[in-house]
């Protein structure tokens, strides 16, 4: 007979969503099954964001020897073992790895089994012979590399998120399909580790970010000598002498021809629906996810459904966003709402690049137009100029009252100014509370109270305000 659980909670998907839920309810002294079928931290910790980003950093430090003569520093020439690049990659995820470890989970009293998991009706979920019968269920089954039908494309080695980190020679040209933020972050790493790029998109990248900032890391990527193709469209791919050979077409309907060593495929994700049983559970989906409603319950009720599997913003800090929302629900039964408009994320080139909020767009839509743009340039910053680090904006996008909206910034450390602006959005803040906090000098912080103060620019040629002075004068 198979053997049947009754926890409170099960959770399908051992990535950064699900990890976080199983924690949290531990906590609680609450009863969890955790389910996952491949590795413990899922995409992120494996091949997402902690080897990207491991990745950038070996490039930034190779770009950044390149760079010191402008200090006054001078080098003989740069040597780029790729293969010690490679083992940083490995390092940062072992590192990472006993947080997320079967061993910790179950130390914290979860019960983790590491098969596939598959609903066979609406209340009960199957893993091996193991049958759950759990109050509540989260799937948190996460995406995968979302690979176009492109012709010719299963007939060519190509490389996707979960296997370019296994590289451990540098490409010496590598051509990447798609100039979103993971397709444009490797482009810069590969190219300063010593690789020919070459990037295709066939709309625009970084389309949707504040098109003027985006054109400032797209500018400095092609300084770089990286090649991005724009409204360019990639018809077909065949094998070439060791490569692939890439065939494309303009918008104007010019045909190019590129070859190259190694294919990236970074045109998106797709989430992870297949073979989970969400028909048998009454759970509906498409190809875009599990549909969920605003405190992310699916179409069944005793099913809550988080991260990239649940379609909408893909980022882990999204997925940890929603395990809190969904703990809060499941636990203590409080009425939770998904809010994107407090949604950040961070393209990680350099310059990097930031959005949080509304757009200037959605936020005329939304406030009839009343609306201001302040900005601030990191060349007025005084630790940008003494970094050398003052390619970078930032724009506060304003409504009434002076309230903050969104904001958009590139430049240096971009990510970490947006940690306030995060807070300030979650908070409600407006001009005069950003203009009148006290940063710490010099700081690239101080773009931010720049910015706000500039909200109250015309206040001195206010005539009520200096007739209002001239009366104060008066009395000494």
């Amino acid at each position: 007979m198979a053997k049947l659980l009754t926890p409170d909670i099960c959770v399908i998907g051992a990535g950064s969503g699900g990890l976080s839920v199983a924690a949290a309810a531990a906590a609680f002294g609450v009863e969890v099954v955790l389910i996952e079928k491949g590795l413990m931290g899922g995409d992120c910790l494996n091949y997402g964001c902690v080897p990207s980003k491991a990745l950038l950093a070996a490039a930034k430090a190779a770009a950044g020897n390149r760079a010191q003569d402008r200090f006054g520093i001078h080098t003989e020439g740069i040597e780029i073992d790729f293969a010690r690049a490679n083992d940083h990659v490995r390092s940062v995820i072992a590192a990472i790895e006993p947080h997320d470890s079967q061993e910790r989970f179950e130390g914290l009293g979860v019960t983790v089994l590491r098969e596939a998991a598959r609903f066979t009706d609406e209340k009960t979920v199957a893993v091996g012979d193991v049958r759950i019968r759990a109050r509540r269920f989260v799937v948190a089954t996460g995406s995968t590399a979302l690979v176009p039908p492109i012709p010719g494309l299963d007939e060519v080695p190509y490389l996707i998120n979960e296997t370019l980190f296994e590289l451990r020679e540098a490409p010496s040209h590598l051509a990447i399909i798609g100039g979103g933020p993971i397709g444009l972050e490797m482009a810069q790493a590969h190219r300063r580790l010593g690789a020919e790029v070459t990037v295709f998109e066939a709309a625009k990248s970084l389309g949707k970010d504040d098109p003027e900032l985006a054109g400032i890391v797209l500018q400095s990527l092609r300084d770089e000598g990286i090649e991005i193709l724009e409204e360019t469209a990639v018809e077909r791919v065949a094998a070439a002498d060791g490569g692939v050979k890439i065939f494309a077409k303009t918008a104007d309907g010019t045909p190019l021809e590129t070859e190259a060593s190694h294919l990236l495929v970074a045109t998106g994700r797709a989430p992870n629906v297949e073979d989970l049983g969400l028909e048998a559970a009454g759970i509906r989906f498409d190809r875009k996810g599990i549909e969920v409603d605003a405190g992310l319950r699916t179409t069944n009720r005793k099913v809550y459904a988080i991260g990239d599997v649940a379609g909408g913003l893909q980022f882990t800090h999204v997925a940890g966003y929603q395990a809190g929302l969904v703990i809060r629900s499941i636990l203590f039964r409080m009425p939770v709402k998904m809010n994107n408009t407090l949604v950040p994320w961070v393209t990680y080139t350099s310059p990097e690049l930031g959005h949080i909020g509304m757009t200037v767009t959605e936020a005329k839509r939304a406030y009839s137009g009343a609306v201001k743009v302040l900005s601030a340039e990191y060349a007025g910053n005084d630790r940008a100029q003494a970094e050398g680090a003052t390619m970078g904006k930032l724009k506060l996008i304003v409504g009434p009252g002076g309230r903050l909206a969104g904001a958009d910034i590139v430049g240096a450390q971009a990510g970490e100014i947006l940690n306030l602006l995060s807070l300030a959005l979650s908070k409600k803040m407006t001009m005069k509370d950003l203009a009148g906090f006290i940063a710490p000098y010099p700081t690239l912080g101080e773009l931010v109270r720049r910015a706000a103060i500039s909200y109250y620019a015309d206040a001195p040629k206010n005539v009520w305000l200096r007739r209002l002075l001239a009366i104060l004068r008066k009395f000494g």
